[in-house]
């Protein structure tokens, strides 16, 4: 997905206890065909481990005739995960891939030196209409890895772990836990998880990994003690043991990993550990020195208004 600027909200006081370091209320922004919800970066956060861009899209309803048309656009030094709720997603990129992403499957596509692609509503989708709820996030790379040859893997619900424990049940998108370990090959460790609780269920999170968060998606939580309702990003405190609960069914995407080895610099479509990387990929996209999408070589997103400088994550905030 591209990146469109969607304002940080007004940020509280409230934190819900010592195992919650930060509370994040991401503000909806209405992009015509569905609401967004930006997650991260925000003010108060700009990283968790590897992932420096989460986005909730929808939940939304697409009648006869409608869909989402995201043009292509390009990307360098990260690589995006595509996780949907509902729906269904068609992915063109500049390797040649075309593939349908639904629910419980993952899309990682590394951008690594450069890649370009498009999402949009497959046609037969389009003819029917759809219901379409889901996540993209980014994951930044590590510095060796930053230029490396694109890729693009997707794995089918059925090839992703599930650990079911009572009211607990889980699918693991990427990294380890539990004794499991997905099957995706991230670039550094991670952690990426979706997880429903029952009605009364309880679960604890370790702190497995140096940074996590929850994300809650449906329903609510009470999170060591606090309620939480959907829509709401809690990061952990680092070392801390997290205790979840839930009153009534709830869902919540568990993400985290180990941190960068240095700031990353972010700006548009463009991650990257230099700032002169991010400079150089502007000026390729503007001048067309990127790949074509196969089967939409037309139409594309045009280099927004050059007016801002990147932002620079250090060990987690944001700064300029």
């Amino acid at each position: 997905m591209s990146w469109s600027p969607c304002p940080d909200p007004v940020l509280g006081d409230a934190r819900s206890c010592d195992a919650i370091e930060t509370v994040i209320v991401p503000r909806a922004v209405d992009l015509g065909e569905m609401t967004v919800r930006r997650a991260l970066p925000s003010l108060a956060r700009q990283m968790v481990g590897p992932f420096i861009f989460f986005d909730q899209m929808g939940p939304a309803e697409f009648l006869t005739d409608q869909g989402i048309d995201v043009r292509p656009h390009p990307h360098v030094n990260l690589a995006t995960v595509t996780y949907l709720l509902e729906g269904q997603i068609l992915h063109r990129d500049s390797l040649g891939t075309e593939q349908a992403i639904e629910p419980g499957a993952v899309n990682w596509m590394q951008a690594g030196k450069g890649i370009v692609h498009s999402e949009r509503t497959a046609p037969a989708r389009r003819r029917s209409g759809q219901r379409l709820f889901g996540l993209q996030t980014w994951m930044a790379l590590p510095a060796a890895v930053e230029e490396s040859d694109p890729a693009f893997v997707h794995l089918g619900a059925e090839a992703l772990p599930v650990i079911t424990d009572g009211a607990l049940s889980l699918r693991l998108v990427a990294g380890e836990l539990h004794g499991h370990r997905a099957p995706l090959a991230t670039a550094s460790e991670t952690l990426y998880a979706d997880v429903t609780l029952a009605a009364g269920g309880r679960y604890q999170i370790e702190a497995t990994h140096e940074e996590r968060a929850i994300y809650i998606v449906e329903g609510a939580l009470r999170v060591d003690g606090t309620h939480h309702e959907a829509g709401t990003l809690l990061i952990a405190a680092r070392g801390a043991p997290i205790d979840v609960s839930a009153a009534r069914e709830a869902r919540f995407m568990l993400f985290g990993g180990e941190p960068m080895e240095g700031p990353r610099y972010i700006w548009w479509n463009f991650v990257s550990s230099r700032p002169e990387r991010i400079a150089q990929a502007k000026e390729e996209w503007r001048r067309g020195r990127f790949e074509t999408v196969p089967g939409d070589e037309v139409d594309f997103i045009p280099l927004p208004e050059d007016t801002t400088k990147p932002r620079r994550a250090v060990g987690g905030r944001a700064f300029d």
